[in-house]
């Protein structure tokens, strides 16, 4: 057994290596006039586990007051993600390199 988990931490090691180097993307939300404040507040927590209340608040703000705000950063292939559960509940959400 001992060998096992020797591999398995080798194993686990090198994927938060790999997932370490990867690209970043910003996930930005755009602000739009359609939605109220609270509905995409709602929406940034129900989508983005990892915000707090009080940061989907600011984001909220910030895109409303500026035109847009920086959700998160993290590798393309899960901020495309983030960005479509965004865009599917009717909000617009970019991603740009970071």
């Amino acid at each position: 057994m001992p060998a096992q988990n020797q591999t398995q931490g080798t194993l686990e090691a090198y994927i938060i290596e790999r997932l370490l180097t990867l690209p970043k993307y910003h996930i930005i939300l755009h602000n739009d006039d359609t939605h109220d404040m609270l509905f995409v507040v709602a929406a940034l927590l129900r989508i983005i586990p990892s915000l707090s209340r009080a940061a989907a608040f600011e984001i909220m703000l910030r895109a409303h007051q500026t035109g847009k705000a920086i959700i998160a950063t993290m590798p393309r292939e899960t901020a495309e993600f983030y960005c479509g559960e965004l865009k599917n509940t009717g909000l617009q959400a970019t991603i740009e390199p970071a």
